[in-house]
């Protein structure tokens, strides 16, 4: 197992607010945590809350990967003020006093790490002076300037917060999966799910398919649902990661092509789904810590507990929507300690690095 830790502070309990943006677009996750280290890290949820995004706000994300780089420039300065009003509510909403720093994500706005290439709007300085405090954000660039994929980050945050589970599975806008091989963390996007699923509920002007009722009506087609499993990505080795762009060039041209009713192209979807998930699990029988907004999709856990001989485990509410927000405060308190909270293992970075800048407000430099 690769070595964690290599300093040696003696802060060990940290007040932090953590915020997640997915590309499934469902809002922002914020959270107000605890974390305590004693002989190894603890955490307590305090607040949380997710914030549902305006329509104006959906669909101008839903459309970053078509902007040009300047519009994207200015738009993360829209969006690090949008960002930090979301934060102050919430401080004020929830009477926050002990903070030490705010760790956000932000939205990721384009994710093409074989061209160098993540931008997460959301992390501008701004941010940071507005709100009078520190801020700890974009986790992604650096790992991706060591040669990486700047994804998935979470499986820092598996190893050393849920270690008794031997799979982490998250179900979101994509699913990815982490877990120990060879005493390394390894980690991948196994298929996209709630990006697709979403797409085609938006169709007849609905946000989600609830708990998979539409999906449980309709009928797989076969010929898709095959050129589906067969897609190149799937038989490609870790590290690996799947983004929006991906998406619209190879499954939506695909589904589209066949011009099936929605239920049919949810029902093939979630099938396609449970059966790439399952190929990663069936390695051996284990315990998988499932988590996302995907676990309230009643359906795909069904075609997934079908199709799995691992025992499938979901926790309490807390964890299922607000796990990612947890780890990336946890991301930001080992940035924070100088300690690492990337590793190659994962990322195929070409070194375990800590991740991560600090921003500071003007006014206290």
């Amino acid at each position: 197992m690769s070595n964690i830790i290599f300093t040696n502070m003696t802060k060990t309990d940290y007040n932090i607010i953590a915020l997640m943006s997915g590309t499934s677009l469902d809002g922002i996750d914020i959270i107000y945590i605890n974390f305590k280290y004693k002989d190894c890290w603890e955490f307590k949820i305090i607040n949380s809350e997710t914030i549902n995004y305006s329509l104006r706000w959906k669909t101008t994300l839903s459309k970053l990967v078509s902007m040009k780089m300047n519009q994207l420039k200015t738009l993360d300065i829209k969006y690090s003020e949008f960002l930090s009003a979301v934060i102050s509510n919430f401080i004020e909403k929830n009477n926050l006093e002990e903070i030490d720093f705010i760790a956000s994500h932000g939205h990721t706005a384009l994710h093409q790490p074989e061209k160098k290439l993540t931008y997460q709007i959301g992390n501008h300085q701004i941010l940071a002076d507005k709100l009078g405090r520190k801020v700890i954000c974009d986790f992604r660039v650096q790992d991706v300037e060591f040669g990486g994929q700047g994804a998935p980050l979470v499986p820092i945050g598996d190893r050393l917060l849920f270690n008794a589970y031997e799979f982490c599975l998250n179900l979101g806008g994509f699913a990815n999966v982490s877990f120990e091989l060879n005493s390394e963390r390894i980690a991948f996007d196994i298929c996209p799910v709630n990006i697709v699923l979403n797409n085609y509920m938006s169709k007849i002007n609905l946000e989600y398919d609830d708990k998979g009722k539409l999906a449980s009506k309709g009928n797989i087609n076969k010929d898709l649902l095959f050129k589906l499993n067969q897609l190149p990505f799937y038989i490609e080795n870790p590290p690996k990661s799947l983004g929006l762009e991906w998406v619209e060039l190879n499954i939506f041209p695909l589904i589209d092509a066949f011009n099936l009713e929605i239920q049919d192209v949810l029902r093939t979807f979630v099938e396609h789904v449970a059966i790439q998930i399952s190929i990663v699990l069936n390695k051996e029988k284990s315990k998988v810590l499932v988590t996302g907004g995907g676990v309230y999709n009643d359906f795909l856990m069904e075609r997934i507990d079908y199709h799995s001989i691992s025992e499938v485990i979901i926790p309490e509410n807390d964890i299922i929507e607000y796990k990612e927000a947890l780890i990336f405060g946890l991301l930001g308190v080992l940035k924070e300690r100088n300690e690492v909270n990337c590793l190659k293992s994962v990322t195929g970075a070409n070194c375990n690095h800590s991740s991560g800048k600090i921003l500071m407000p003007k006014n206290q430099l």
